[in-house]
């Protein structure tokens, strides 16, 4: 049986949603977009949404198998970036 959603764009989420996606408070996700440290996300109008496929994405940054994974990229706390961390991105 064909997938009904085959050759369908991405489905979007509103902020709310994809917080609850990732596991994360809203309050905590809204802060990652302040500090440009979170997921990619879309303006449509004056709403805020993302693409599940790009919370996968993003998510996937701090995947590692051992905390001395040297390969694992990270994935920052809501915070103000310092100008190190920003260069290490």
């Amino acid at each position: 049986m064909p997938d009904p959603l085959e050759g369908l764009p991405p489905r979007l989420l509103r902020t709310p949603d994809a917080a609850r996606f990732l596991g994360i408070s809203l309050r905590t996700l809204e802060k990652h977009r302040t500090y440009g440290t979170g997921p990619t996300y879309r303006k449509i109008g004056g709403r805020v949404v993302y693409a599940v496929e790009d919370l996968q994405t993003w998510s996937a940054e701090g995947a590692r198998k051992s905390p001395s994974d040297k390969d694992a990229g990270r994935v920052f706390a809501a915070r103000r970036l310092t100008p190190a961390e920003q260069r290490n991105r």
